[in-house]
């Protein structure tokens, strides 16, 4: 993915931070557009399909947390990655972050430096997912296409946030293979992504939601395993 063709959506309702950031990463040669709260945030996004959405939590009209789960109801929206920027460092806050649908979650303050580091990173991940060869996996009556990023059980389609779907296929393409944590955090998220052994726990949580807990068990049947 060239720099020059990747948009990214900053959202917070400080104009500082907005641009602070938005300056940081239009050097490295980012496509920049910017939103001020939730409500303009999902205007924006449908508006401009950027490739990244980096968000504030605690913002006027409509917080990141409501705008982040409104965005992944919108199909046009629904591989979008997704990363909370907030000064909320709360461990309840960050599983609610999690809950909500997003990739990542950064707290601040960070070092600009930093922050550019995080966003190569999670755009990385998008690229190499994007260039992967096309496969469609058919595992306990589940019909599991990477090039789509589609799930599909007696003909109805599982809509899943990206990172949820990487997982899933992830677990999908390897039967009997126990996974380690970081081996799942490296592969799902980049070992460049700080995220907290508790992100893969809430993953699986949601997955257990969306296709049922039933169903989780039976593909956990032949063979899905991760290691504690």
């Amino acid at each position: 993915m060239k720099k020059k063709s990747t948009k990214i959506l900053l959202v917070d309702d400080e104009p500082d931070i907005l641009e602070i950031v938005g300056y940081n990463l239009t050097q490295e040669g980012y496509q920049i557009v910017t939103a001020s709260n939730g409500r303009e945030a999902i205007a924006k996004a449908k508006k401009e399909l950027p490739d990244l959405i980096i968000m504030d939590v605690m913002m006027p009209e409509m917080d990141g947390m409501e705008a982040c789960e409104n965005i992944r109801n919108i199909p046009e929206l629904s591989n979008v990655i997704i990363t909370f920027l907030t000064a909320r460092s709360e461990d309840y806050s960050q599983v609610a972050g999690f809950d909500a649908g997003a990739d990542d979650y950064i707290t601040k303050p960070i070092k600009p430096k930093l922050l550019v580091s995080k966003v190569k990173a999670l755009l990385r991940r998008l690229k190499e997912a994007n260039e992967q060869d096309s496969e469609t996996l058919n595992v306990g009556g589940i019909e599991i296409n990477r090039e789509e990023y589609k799930i599909i059980k007696d003909n109805i389609e599982i809509a899943l946030p990206r990172k949820e779907f990487e997982l899933f296929y992830l677990l999908a393409s390897k039967p009997g293979k126990v996974f380690k944590r970081d081996e799942i955090l490296d592969k799902v998220w980049g070992n460049e992504v700080v995220v907290g052994g508790r992100t893969i726990d809430v993953h699986i949580r949601k997955l257990r939601e969306k296709i049922g807990d039933e169903l989780f068990k039976t593909i956990k049947g032949v063979g899905y395993k991760f290691e504690v």
